[in-house]
């Protein structure tokens, strides 16, 4: 190559720049060139849209379509596009739903034919401790603050009176307790001795005031069961309970729903009839309450069924008139069934303290109450109540009440009821 007529062009483009200067200039120049090409192939190449996205897009730009038949355009919103899997897991098989009152405590295995074990729950003593524990922090932690190491003399006897009237349990039963722990000093020395002592006592006087559960009088079907209390102690409440207590032991039950009176009454004895698997028969809000009653007796009859349970509306017991009605439901029944009905259940709530004495003497005057359920003895720290009832009225205390589930409701154990009191 002939650099000299380069260099000459050079010379008549740009008169002045050395030759040397031009070569430099050229040698930046293809670097710049280089290094830009370099770049470009560095640069990743732009990635190809993925399927969904370009359907995504498309929905969203097709949002609006026309319908070709009516040559109208209408707007169509159309679900946002899911993401196709590449392994689709196979469907799961749903739950089979269970309503709340058939909702079992413990969980089915989902094989047919494999069962799971229920997981063991408290006992009946274990309810009845957990029920009473109120009572007992109570009542034996006051016996130990009292005497722990003290000499039973006669200011301790007081104290210990005491203590007895502020536990419901009656100024009579608790002076007459106190009398047979002082004729019994010379047994004990210490708190300790004094417990035992005092259980022995209590024992003797709840011994005195016990029944056989209905259940097992199976002489005379229909058994019939008039419940009756005050309002709010839980009547209802415990008619559905013992409703579950006679259909789990085998027997068929009905129930009266002869509270028409009180607002969702009825109602609230179907569900809980639906939940025992027993039958109830109901008249109109306002109805006779005789009437209703007359009419389960009947069908109780027809249908051969067991036990009939008579739901009564809330009666204050110092209201004449109201008991009155009562009786007339007594003797409407009995029209029916001779001798019927066969018990009378008074409901007393716990919680009353000695209010509940004074009710059961004047229902007992007037109905002549067979048996007491008391309530509510898990929601006081005064279970000596119980007590009280055994000692002074002459009627069997069949039920005691230490919680809301079905099992909470117990036949009374005197032995069971005095270990876990104390």
């Amino acid at each position: 190559m002939d650099f000299s007529a380069i260099s000459d062009l050079l010379d008549s483009l740009m008169p002045g720049i050395s030759p040397v200067w031009w070569g430099a200039g050229i040698a930046v120049v293809v670097l710049l060139v280089l290094l830009i090409v370099l770049v470009l192939r560095r640069r990743p190449p732009e990635p190809a849209e993925a399927p969904e996205a370009a359907s995504e897009k498309a929905v969203q730009e097709g949002a609006a379509s026309f319908d070709t038949a009516e040559g109208e355009a209408k707007a169509i919103d159309l679900p946002a596009a899911e993401p196709v899997p590449a392994e689709p897991a196979p469907p799961e098989e749903p739950e089979p739903a269970v309503l709340p009152a058939e909702r079992p405590q413990a969980a089915e295995a989902a094989t047919e034919g494999q069962a799971t074990e229920a997981p063991a729950g408290p006992g009946l003593f274990g309810r009845l401790k957990s029920g009473l524990a109120k009572t007992r922090s109570t009542f034996s932690g006051s016996l130990d603050r009292l005497f722990g190491g003290r000499r039973m003399d006669e200011e301790a006897l007081e104290d210990l009176e005491e203590l007895l009237i502020t536990s419901d349990i009656g100024v009579r039963t608790a002076t007459e307790l106190t009398e047979r722990i002082a004729a019994r000093s010379d047994e004990f020395s210490d708190s300790e001795g004094l417990r035992r002592v005092l259980r022995e006592e209590i024992l003797a006087i709840l011994e005195k005031s016990t029944s056989a559960p209905a259940q097992d009088d199976a002489e005379t079907k229909p058994r019939v069961i008039m419940v009756v209390g005050v309002n709010g102690v839980g009547k209802t409440t415990t008619i559905g309970k013992l409703a579950a207590h006679y259909t789990a032991a085998g027997k068929s039950v009905l129930l009266a729903a002869a509270d028409t009176f009180r607002a969702a009454a009825m109602e609230q004895l179907e569900i809980w009839a639906q939940r025992a698997g027993a039958e109830i028969v109901r008249h109109r809000d306002g109805s006779d309450p005789a009437a209703v009653a007359y009419d389960a007796v009947e069908a109780a009859l027809a249908r051969g069924r067991d036990i009939v349970l008579v739901d009564t509306a809330g009666r204050l017991h110092t209201k004449v008139n109201l008991m009155e009605e009562l009786k007339k439901i007594r003797r409407t029944i009995a029209k029916k069934l001779p001798d019927a009905p066969h018990e009378t259940l008074l409901v007393l709530d716990a919680t009353t303290g000695q209010n509940a004495l004074s009710q059961a003497t004047m229902f007992h005057e007037a109905l002549g109450i067979t048996g007491i359920c008391l309530t509510k003895l898990d929601g006081t720290a005064k279970g000596g109540i119980v007590i009280g009832i055994c000692d002074t009225l002459q009627v069997p205390l069949a039920y005691i009440g230490v919680g809301e589930g079905i099992e909470d409701l117990q036949h009374f154990d005197p032995v069971r009821f005095t270990e876990a009191l104390f």
